[in-house]
Protein backbone atom coordinates (compact mmCIF):
# COMPACT_ATOMS: atom_id res chain seq x y z
CA UNK A 1 0.00 0.00 0.00
CA UNK A 2 2.80 2.41 0.81
CA UNK A 3 4.60 1.60 -2.27
CA UNK A 4 1.31 2.23 -4.27
CA UNK A 5 1.18 5.53 -2.99
CA UNK A 6 4.90 6.23 -3.50
CA UNK A 7 3.98 5.52 -7.14
CA UNK A 8 0.91 7.64 -7.33
CA UNK A 9 1.26 10.95 -9.22
CA UNK A 10 -0.80 12.16 -6.62
CA UNK A 11 1.63 11.73 -4.20
CA UNK A 12 4.42 14.14 -6.21
CA UNK A 13 1.80 16.19 -7.38
CA UNK A 14 1.22 16.98 -3.74
CA UNK A 15 5.03 16.78 -2.86
CA UNK A 16 5.63 20.29 -5.37
CA UNK A 17 2.40 22.12 -4.49
CA UNK A 18 3.74 21.65 -0.58
CA UNK A 19 7.50 22.70 -1.72
CA UNK A 20 5.75 25.67 -3.84
CA UNK A 21 3.04 26.79 -1.20
CA UNK A 22 6.39 27.13 1.48
CA UNK A 23 8.75 28.79 -0.87
CA UNK A 24 6.11 31.35 -1.55
CA UNK A 25 5.43 31.83 2.29
CA UNK A 26 9.39 31.96 2.98
CA UNK A 27 9.62 34.69 0.03
CA UNK A 28 6.66 36.94 1.14
CA UNK A 29 8.52 36.65 5.19
CA UNK A 30 11.15 38.18 3.46
CA UNK A 31 9.45 40.83 1.26
CA UNK A 32 7.76 41.68 4.75
CA UNK A 33 11.04 41.80 6.64
CA UNK A 34 12.21 45.40 7.33
CA UNK A 35 15.40 46.80 6.14
CA UNK A 36 16.51 48.28 8.63
CA UNK A 37 17.11 45.37 11.09
CA UNK A 38 21.04 43.77 11.69
CA UNK A 39 22.71 41.98 9.58
CA UNK A 40 21.50 38.07 9.40
CA UNK A 41 23.37 35.04 7.80
CA UNK A 42 21.41 33.69 4.57
CA UNK A 43 18.72 31.42 6.32
CA UNK A 44 16.57 27.67 4.88
CA UNK A 45 12.80 27.92 4.90
CA UNK A 46 11.19 26.76 7.81
CA UNK A 47 13.93 25.56 9.81
CA UNK A 48 16.12 29.33 9.73
CA UNK A 49 19.26 29.39 11.02
CA UNK A 50 19.01 26.32 13.28
CA UNK A 51 21.51 23.87 10.94
CA UNK A 52 23.93 26.82 11.58
CA UNK A 53 24.18 26.56 15.12
CA UNK A 54 25.28 22.58 15.49
CA UNK A 55 26.57 20.96 18.87
CA UNK A 56 28.51 23.90 20.26
CA UNK A 57 26.11 26.94 19.79
CA UNK A 58 28.08 29.10 21.63
CA UNK A 59 31.10 28.55 19.30
CA UNK A 60 28.85 28.36 16.07
CA UNK A 61 27.56 32.19 17.47
CA UNK A 62 30.94 33.47 17.71
CA UNK A 63 31.89 32.37 14.39
CA UNK A 64 28.83 33.83 13.00
CA UNK A 65 29.13 37.06 14.72
CA UNK A 66 33.01 37.49 13.44
CA UNK A 67 31.59 37.32 10.12
CA UNK A 68 27.99 39.28 10.54
CA UNK A 69 28.79 42.01 13.43
CA UNK A 70 28.60 42.59 17.36
CA UNK A 71 24.61 42.63 16.37
CA UNK A 72 23.28 39.99 14.57
CA UNK A 73 19.55 38.68 13.51
CA UNK A 74 19.53 34.99 12.96
CA UNK A 75 16.38 32.92 12.92
CA UNK A 76 15.44 29.78 14.90
CA UNK A 77 12.37 28.21 13.13
CA UNK A 78 10.18 31.11 13.25
CA UNK A 79 11.17 32.85 16.32
CA UNK A 80 13.67 35.74 15.24
CA UNK A 81 16.65 35.97 17.88
CA UNK A 82 18.99 38.92 18.27
CA UNK A 83 22.74 38.20 19.14
CA UNK A 84 24.55 40.54 21.00
CA UNK A 85 28.53 39.75 21.16
CA UNK A 86 30.16 43.25 22.25
CA UNK A 87 30.20 44.67 25.95
CA UNK A 88 28.40 48.19 23.93
CA UNK A 89 25.68 46.13 22.52
CA UNK A 90 25.28 43.86 25.78
CA UNK A 91 25.07 47.58 27.46
CA UNK A 92 22.06 48.76 24.92
CA UNK A 93 20.15 45.36 25.64
CA UNK A 94 21.26 45.03 29.50
CA UNK A 95 20.93 49.02 30.49
CA UNK A 96 19.94 51.42 28.11
CA UNK A 97 16.76 49.61 26.81
CA UNK A 98 16.46 46.81 29.41
CA UNK A 99 12.95 47.19 29.76
CA UNK A 100 11.99 46.31 26.10
CA UNK A 101 13.84 43.11 26.49
CA UNK A 102 12.85 42.35 29.99
CA UNK A 103 10.36 39.83 29.16
CA UNK A 104 10.52 36.15 28.34
CA UNK A 105 8.65 34.07 25.17
CA UNK A 106 5.41 31.10 26.59
CA UNK A 107 7.69 28.26 25.97
CA UNK A 108 5.75 25.12 26.65
CA UNK A 109 7.63 22.85 28.24
CA UNK A 110 8.65 25.16 30.94
CA UNK A 111 5.23 26.05 30.96
CA UNK A 112 4.31 21.88 31.85
CA UNK A 113 7.13 21.91 34.70
CA UNK A 114 6.85 25.12 36.48
CA UNK A 115 3.35 25.26 36.94
CA UNK A 116 1.84 27.45 34.08
CA UNK A 117 5.40 29.06 34.27
CA UNK A 118 4.37 31.00 37.45
CA UNK A 119 7.72 31.29 38.52
CA UNK A 120 10.59 34.24 38.62
CA UNK A 121 12.58 32.74 35.73
CA UNK A 122 10.14 31.81 33.42
CA UNK A 123 6.87 34.37 33.87
CA UNK A 124 6.65 37.36 31.70
CA UNK A 125 8.17 40.56 32.85
CA UNK A 126 4.92 42.46 35.07
CA UNK A 127 3.54 43.62 38.33
CA UNK A 128 3.45 39.46 38.79
CA UNK A 129 6.96 39.10 37.93
CA UNK A 130 8.09 42.13 40.01
CA UNK A 131 6.38 40.95 43.15
CA UNK A 132 8.13 37.35 42.62
CA UNK A 133 11.76 39.00 42.16
CA UNK A 134 10.94 41.10 45.32
CA UNK A 135 10.11 38.72 47.44
CA UNK A 136 13.26 36.51 46.33
CA UNK A 137 15.43 39.71 47.27
CA UNK A 138 13.55 40.80 50.46
CA UNK A 139 13.14 37.53 51.90
CA UNK A 140 15.62 35.09 50.56
CA UNK A 141 18.75 36.63 49.21
CA UNK A 142 19.51 39.24 51.83
CA UNK A 143 22.65 39.31 53.70
CA UNK A 144 21.21 38.04 56.74
CA UNK A 145 19.54 35.37 55.16
CA UNK A 146 22.67 34.31 53.31
CA UNK A 147 24.66 34.21 56.20
CA UNK A 148 22.78 32.04 58.63
CA UNK A 149 23.49 29.21 56.62
CA UNK A 150 27.23 29.34 57.16
CA UNK A 151 27.24 27.23 59.75
CA UNK A 152 25.20 24.47 56.80
CA UNK A 153 27.84 25.36 53.91
CA UNK A 154 30.89 25.13 56.96
CA UNK A 155 29.85 21.22 58.28
CA UNK A 156 28.53 20.38 54.50
CA UNK A 157 32.04 21.02 53.06
CA UNK A 158 33.67 19.53 55.99
CA UNK A 159 31.84 16.31 55.23
CA UNK A 160 33.05 16.55 51.70
CA UNK A 161 36.64 17.35 52.95
CA UNK A 162 36.09 13.87 55.21
CA UNK A 163 34.99 11.87 52.51
CA UNK A 164 38.50 12.60 50.22
CA UNK A 165 40.52 11.91 53.14
CA UNK A 166 38.63 8.47 53.80
CA UNK A 167 38.99 7.78 49.65
CA UNK A 168 42.46 6.14 50.73
CA UNK A 169 44.14 7.24 47.93
CA UNK A 170 41.60 5.58 45.58
CA UNK A 171 39.91 7.67 42.62
CA UNK A 172 37.38 10.52 43.49
CA UNK A 173 34.96 11.45 41.09
CA UNK A 174 34.81 15.16 42.12
CA UNK A 175 31.68 16.02 39.96
CA UNK A 176 29.38 13.26 42.01
CA UNK A 177 30.80 15.63 45.24
CA UNK A 178 30.59 18.77 44.20
CA UNK A 179 26.83 17.71 43.28
CA UNK A 180 26.09 16.54 46.11
CA UNK A 181 27.49 19.23 48.26
CA UNK A 182 25.45 21.79 46.20
CA UNK A 183 22.21 19.61 46.43
CA UNK A 184 22.69 18.98 50.55
CA UNK A 185 23.77 23.00 51.13
CA UNK A 186 20.56 23.84 48.97
CA UNK A 187 18.06 21.43 50.71
CA UNK A 188 19.38 22.70 54.17
CA UNK A 189 18.47 25.78 53.29
CA UNK A 190 15.35 25.46 51.29
CA UNK A 191 13.61 22.80 52.61
CA UNK A 192 15.26 22.56 56.10
CA UNK A 193 16.60 18.80 55.50
CA UNK A 194 18.69 16.80 53.10
CA UNK A 195 16.99 15.00 50.78
CA UNK A 196 19.46 12.81 48.83
CA UNK A 197 19.48 9.18 47.19
CA UNK A 198 19.58 8.02 43.54
CA UNK A 199 15.30 9.17 43.28
CA UNK A 200 15.77 12.69 43.99
CA UNK A 201 18.65 13.25 41.98
CA UNK A 202 16.99 10.52 38.66
CA UNK A 203 14.05 13.62 38.74
CA UNK A 204 16.13 16.27 39.21
CA UNK A 205 18.73 15.24 36.26
CA UNK A 206 15.36 14.58 33.88
CA UNK A 207 13.76 17.59 35.20
CA UNK A 208 16.89 20.00 33.88
CA UNK A 209 17.09 17.88 30.79
CA UNK A 210 13.80 18.43 29.73
CA UNK A 211 13.78 22.09 30.62
CA UNK A 212 17.19 22.74 28.78
CA UNK A 213 16.10 20.48 25.80
CA UNK A 214 14.78 21.32 22.25
CA UNK A 215 11.55 21.95 21.49
CA UNK A 216 10.54 21.81 18.05
CA UNK A 217 7.14 22.98 18.63
CA UNK A 218 8.10 26.13 20.29
CA UNK A 219 10.40 27.08 17.21
CA UNK A 220 8.64 25.76 14.66
CA UNK A 221 4.38 25.61 16.14
CA UNK A 222 2.85 23.88 13.11
CA UNK A 223 5.86 20.82 13.86
CA UNK A 224 4.64 20.89 17.52
CA UNK A 225 2.71 17.52 16.87
CA UNK A 226 6.57 16.46 16.70
CA UNK A 227 6.97 16.56 20.44
CA UNK A 228 3.65 14.67 21.26
CA UNK A 229 5.14 12.18 18.84
CA UNK A 230 8.25 11.49 20.15
CA UNK A 231 6.79 11.51 23.88
CA UNK A 232 8.50 15.09 25.00
CA UNK A 233 5.44 16.31 26.55
CA UNK A 234 4.44 13.10 27.71
CA UNK A 235 7.69 12.65 30.01
CA UNK A 236 7.58 16.40 30.79
CA UNK A 237 4.18 15.71 32.60
CA UNK A 238 5.80 12.48 34.01
CA UNK A 239 8.42 14.73 35.79
CA UNK A 240 5.88 17.31 36.71
CA UNK A 241 3.57 14.87 38.37
CA UNK A 242 6.67 13.33 40.27
CA UNK A 243 7.95 16.47 41.45
CA UNK A 244 4.59 17.69 42.44
CA UNK A 245 4.27 15.03 44.32
CA UNK A 246 7.64 15.51 46.02
CA UNK A 247 7.12 19.08 46.73
CA UNK A 248 3.57 18.68 48.36
CA UNK A 249 4.71 16.39 51.02
CA UNK A 250 7.40 19.08 51.87
CA UNK A 251 5.43 21.62 51.96
CA UNK A 252 2.70 19.58 54.54
CA UNK A 253 5.59 18.83 56.32
CA UNK A 254 6.12 22.24 57.06
CA UNK A 255 2.48 23.30 57.66
CA UNK A 256 2.22 20.35 60.41
CA UNK A 257 5.42 21.64 62.15
CA UNK A 258 4.18 25.25 62.06
CA UNK A 259 1.02 23.85 63.58
CA UNK A 260 3.09 22.15 66.28
CA UNK A 261 4.95 25.51 67.51
CA UNK A 262 4.57 27.95 69.85
CA UNK A 263 3.65 31.66 68.16
CA UNK A 264 7.36 33.11 68.48
CA UNK A 265 9.07 33.30 65.22
CA UNK A 266 11.78 30.62 64.42
CA UNK A 267 15.36 31.71 64.06
CA UNK A 268 16.14 28.89 61.58
CA UNK A 269 13.87 29.36 58.95
CA UNK A 270 14.07 27.58 55.83
CA UNK A 271 12.48 28.76 52.21
CA UNK A 272 9.27 27.10 52.66
CA UNK A 273 8.64 28.62 56.13
CA UNK A 274 9.97 31.77 54.50
CA UNK A 275 7.03 31.58 51.66
CA UNK A 276 4.27 30.48 53.83
CA UNK A 277 4.67 33.28 56.09
CA UNK A 278 4.12 35.49 52.80
CA UNK A 279 1.43 33.30 52.08
CA UNK A 280 -0.31 34.07 55.58
CA UNK A 281 0.58 37.29 55.57
CA UNK A 282 -0.63 37.92 52.01
CA UNK A 283 1.13 41.39 51.19
CA UNK A 284 1.45 40.28 47.57
CA UNK A 285 -1.10 41.62 45.01
CA UNK A 286 -1.70 38.46 43.38
CA UNK A 287 -3.26 35.04 45.29
CA UNK A 288 -0.10 33.19 46.50
CA UNK A 289 -1.32 30.42 45.54
CA UNK A 290 0.71 26.95 46.81
CA UNK A 291 1.19 26.03 43.14
CA UNK A 292 3.87 29.34 43.57
CA UNK A 293 5.41 28.47 46.27
CA UNK A 294 6.37 25.60 44.67
CA UNK A 295 7.50 27.08 41.78
CA UNK A 296 9.77 29.13 43.67
CA UNK A 297 11.10 25.87 45.54
CA UNK A 298 12.21 24.54 41.99
CA UNK A 299 14.02 27.88 40.29
CA UNK A 300 16.21 27.37 43.44
CA UNK A 301 16.92 24.12 42.52
CA UNK A 302 17.34 24.96 39.07
CA UNK A 303 19.50 27.29 39.50
CA UNK A 304 21.87 25.12 41.48
CA UNK A 305 21.39 22.56 38.75
CA UNK A 306 22.41 24.86 35.73
CA UNK A 307 25.18 26.31 37.93
CA UNK A 308 26.86 22.96 38.59
CA UNK A 309 26.52 22.44 35.38
CA UNK A 310 28.46 25.60 34.10
CA UNK A 311 31.23 25.14 36.01
CA UNK A 312 31.83 20.92 34.91
CA UNK A 313 31.53 21.96 31.33
CA UNK A 314 33.28 25.01 31.98
CA UNK A 315 36.09 22.81 33.84
CA UNK A 316 36.18 19.96 30.76
CA UNK A 317 36.11 22.99 28.21
CA UNK A 318 39.32 23.93 29.09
Amino acid sequence: MFSFLLNSPLFYYSCIVLIILISFKWIYTLSKTKRNLPPSPPRLPIIGNLHQLGLSPHRSLDSLSKKHGPLMLIHLGNVPMLVASSPEAAKEILKTHDLKFASRPKLRIPDILLYGSNDITFSPYGEYWRQLKSIAVVHLLNNTRVQSFQQVREKEVALMIDKIENSCGSLVDLNELFFWLTNNIVCMASLGRKYGGSTFADIMDRFVHLLSGFDVGDYIPWLAWIDRLSGLEEKAHRVAKEFDDFLECVVEEHVDKRKEMDAQRREDQDLVDTLLDVQRDNATGFTFHRDVIKALILDVFTAEQILHMQVWYGQSAS
